[in-house]
């Protein structure tokens, strides 16, 4: 059976009511929408500056910051597209934070309060790297960076250990195949993580022709696996809907 969440007591109440699955969709689309656009504008508009780089060898994909953060209007269009999924994300980071209270066995929800703060860290990091690019302040844009990465890397190790091994209850179809998700998306992530930094020190060391296009292939990975992470939220949630009312602020209902 779905969690039992609190019902509604005064309807006339409710601010807005919106199913799960629509939200997970529009917080994927905004900045998934938005980065496809900004690497395929690079492409086609500003391939030479974007895919320039100090060593001056041949280099064919720009890097996630260039393709992002340098040039117009793929800087605005990213910005613009973060800006407005912060609060959704943010909401989907609270909808956890009940989560694991109906679901994590009691002596380990410390470890889910833990897991969504480290969520709510790194989207307030991607929001910083976003609003201040390497061009705009490079010391800012860096530090974001690194919380981001490190965030993102625990929140995504901590959230799927939690789902295998300290839930009170037996998984539901639907759950099983987010965790599989989550696992394969998290490995996908770090390797690809490790071969972009590889390929990123190589390419300082030894500026071969291509090297830097492996970089910001792996990159794109990092990238989307990670957005890929956040979207097994759609099957965490299943069948479930958002609600916002006065009395109760924002929950969710199986309603």
């Amino acid at each position: 059976m779905l969690p039992t969440y609190e019902r509604l007591n005064d309807p006339k109440k409710v601010f807005f009511r919106l199913p799960f699955a629509r939200l997970s969709v529009i917080a994927l689309s905004l900045p998934l929408g938005a980065f496809c656009f900004c690497v395929v504008w690079s492409l086609l508009n500003d391939f030479v500056r974007s895919t320039f780089t100090h060593c001056d060898v041949a280099n064919y994909l720009p890097s996630v910051s260039a393709a992002i953060g340098n040039y117009e209007p793929q800087k605005t269009v990213w910005r613009l597209a973060i800006f407005l999924h912060l609060p959704l994300r943010l909401t989907v980071a609270k909808m956890y934070l009940g989560y694991y209270r109906e679901h994590i066995r009691r002596n380990r929800r410390m470890f889910g309060i833990v897991a969504c703060t480290l969520n709510v860290i790194e989207d307030f990091a991607l929001f910083s790297l976003s609003m201040w690019t390497s061009a705009d302040n490079y010391e800012i844009h860096r530090n974001s960076f690194v919380v981001f990465i490190a965030c993102s890397e625990c929140y995504m190790l901590i959230s799927y250990l939690l789902n295998r091994s300290a839930r009170k209850v037996v998984l539901l179809p639907h759950e099983e195949k987010s965790l599989r998700y989550k696992r394969n998306l998290f490995l996908i992530n770090v390797i690809a993580f490790a071969l972009a930094g590889y390929c990123f020190m190589r390419h300082n060391a030894r500026c071969e022709a291509g090297v830097y296009t492996f970089f910001a292939l792996f990159e794109y990975i990092v990238v989307l696996t990670n957005m890929g992470f956040h979207m097994t939220s759609y099957w965490d949630f299943y069948a479930l809907t958002v609600v916002c009312d006065a009395r109760n602020g924002i929950y969710l209902s199986n309603l």
